[in-house]
């Protein structure tokens, strides 16, 4: 995981919610790891890869760079894509980050990937507090209108999606390349095919760099995945 300087309290007010998340497409993407979110014609594509017990990630989601990605997704500027790691399991103990993306993995068969995600990290536990336990998920899918039922539960409790808990990890792994094999660190961010250098993380944590990150790409695509700028 990455130890992110300027990593300040969480503001009062989280991130604006998808209001619109009805409009937007969510699928698994070809990898069988992607979860795909919003208009696949996007100009930019934001990739992220995040472990659900991961502070950094709950930061990310809850006051920094997220608003500002839902925002681009919501006006079909940017399209986000997640993949999901487990290793703060085996680092601290416990099964909360394989159970939640087991149970991301659940709702997105509903339909309702993202607006699951989001009530995750706005309630994600201590890092060391191995809080994602099945009647936790199963608590907080209540918030989510239409996610609770019979397929969702039992998905949930029989950790129907292992295979893509496992998978998910896989993919994160090799995303680090031969310089990190065990993951480029969470959160991290690919966008149109270039990471943002691990130098430059703090952007993730900054709702405004953000945002400025993804309106200068926008503009100067080409020179974003050139590695010019």
């Amino acid at each position: 995981m990455l130890m992110l300087a300027g990593c300040g309290e969480r503001a009062a007010e989280g991130n604006p919610r998808f209001a619109s998340t009805g409009e937007l497409p969510e699928k698994l993407g070809k990898d069988g790891t992607t979860i795909l979110v919003g208009d696949p014609r996007a100009k930019l594509t934001v990739h992220l890869y995040e472990d659900p017990r991961c502070p950094y990630c709950g930061e990310f989601e809850t006051t920094g760079g997220a608003g500002a990605l839902r925002e681009a997704v919501l006006t079909r500027r940017a399209t986000a894509g997640y993949t999901f790691a487990s290793f703060l399991d085996d680092r601290l103990g416990g099964s909360g980050s394989k159970k939640a993306v087991n149970a991301l993995r659940a709702a997105l068969e509903e339909g309702r990937f993202v607006e699951y995600h989001e009530v995750l990290y706005a309630n994600q536990p201590e890092e060391s507090d191995d809080g994602y336990t099945t009647a936790a998920l199963l608590d907080l899918a209540d918030e989510v209108e239409g996610l609770r039922g019979p397929a969702f539960d039992t998905a949930v409790k029989t950790m129907k999606y292992h295979s893509f808990v496992t998978a998910s990890e896989k993919a994160y792994e090799r995303a680090g390349g031969a310089e990190e094999p065990d993951g480029p660190g969470t959160p991290a961010a690919v966008i149109n095919g270039r990471r943002i250098p691990v130098q430059y993380g703090d952007v993730l944590l900054s709702g405004t760099a953000f945002a400025d990150l993804l309106e200068q790409i926008f503009h100067n695509t080409w020179h974003w995945e050139k590695g010019i700028a």
